[in-house]
């Protein structure tokens, strides 16, 4: 199968004309849409699971010495950034797409893979993109709760999933930022109906210590895998990622929404981001020491949160959760939005340690008060 290159021409079906219908939501979007009000240049904005690090040295260096040439469409640096990660993933090069970000090929998955007669299956509290794009599928959104160590309950999620097209697993989940155990996904795998797919978003697995499912690709199962630079790599506002699945899988998504051309800076910073062989680790160390220093405090000040392995956490405030939010805005901190199913959580983003002790000043105000 050829790469994609922007001269590549994809059939657009009745499906991509729909996908053209409605809008791909991103944690920013999502977290507007929730209340997120105007705020000062100096606000603590850890609601939108931003990386406040932003871009390495290396990948704005990259980005820096590519500006001349962004007169040019420059297909070969794309090929540079498959190559270069299916070496890292032992993978075949055909196995890797490019996208503008993980969020449009898991809605572009979604509209692929379900529609009125193939539910969309997912963990309950949950990143909502997938179910959005469910909705103009015209699929059934199956929310299955959490176990009670909040990992996805893949044995309920197939006793409600009979007719699934996508079985949806974040992994670390967002927002609860905890995990599923490897061996659920691959029961998961295992049992599923004969022509769903289990769709692993893997946006924020840099921040923990789990396996990948890529291995499960490898395999040839019936498993895609997204994959962002927005989280550990810094570059959310850059748009780049991922999609790794058999090509037979990866066509069928890319037809729903045709080409997506990723800029230049986007692709060199991805590419400088993955040659830079400590920058990962370094950051996972910096996220948990940072992480682990705000458990502690919350801890010796008696409040309760959901133990995380990922750049966000909930916190439990035992009072409606905007109205926390809300009080935290005044006081120039930005927490992240509520879901239905835990009405009294907020979720909190990792900041640096510096936002994390105006964070706790202004929580601990807020919860007195």
């Amino acid at each position: 199968m050829p790469r994609f290159s922007r001269r590549s021409f994809l059939h657009l079906s009745a499906a991509a004309s729909a996908a053209a219908t409605f809008r791909i939501w991103t944690e920013p979007m999502l977290a507007a849409a929730s209340r997120r009000r105007p705020h000062a240049a100096d606000a603590v904005m850890i609601d939108s699971n931003e990386n406040p690090l932003g871009p390495s040295q290396a990948a704005r260096d990259a980005m820096t010495a590519i500006i001349p040439r962004g007169g040019r469409y420059a297909d070969e640096l794309t090929d540079e950034l498959v190559d270069t990660f299916a070496q890292i993933e032992s993978l075949k090069p055909e196995y890797v797409r490019v996208t503008v970000g993980s969020t449009p090929a898991l809605a572009l998955s979604v509209l692929a893979f379900t529609s009125s007669q193939k539910s969309y299956v997912t963990g309950d509290p949950g990143f909502e993109l997938g179910m959005m794009a469910a909705e103009h599928s015209g699929a059934r959104v199956v929310k299955v709760p959490l176990t009670k160590t909040y990992a996805h309950d893949v044995r309920a999620m197939l006793a409600e999933g009979a007719d699934a097209g996508i079985f949806y697993v974040c992994n670390p989940n967002n927002p609860s930022g905890t995990l599923t155990p490897r061996a659920d996904i691959e029961y998961l795998v295992a049992n599923k109906p004969k022509d769903s797919i289990v769709l692993v978003d893997e946006a924020y697995i840099h921040f923990a210590e789990t396996p990948s499912a890529i291995d499960l690709v490898k395999a040839g199962k019936d498993v895609i895998v997204l994959r962002t630079f927005s989280k550990v790599y810094g570059l959310a506002g850059i748009r780049c990622g991922v999609l790794i699945a058999r090509p037979e899988l990866s066509q069928k998504v890319l037809e729903r929404g045709g080409f997506n051309f990723n800029p230049v800076t986007a692709v060199v910073a991805a590419t400088a981001s993955l040659k830079d062989s400590g920058l990962v680790a370094e950051r996972r160390r910096i996220n948990a020491t940072i992480r682990q220093q705000t458990f502690q405090w919350m801890d010796r000040n008696g409040f309760s949160y959901i133990p995380s392995e990922s750049n966000c956490f909930m916190v439990d405030t035992k009072r409606p959760g905007q109205e926390v939010r809300d009080a935290m805005a005044k006081e120039n901190v930005l927490i992240g939005r509520i879901w239905p199913i835990m009405p009294t959580h907020v979720r909190v983003t990792v900041g640096t340690q510096e936002e994390m002790e105006r964070f706790q000043a202004a929580f601990l105000k807020v919860m007195r008060a």
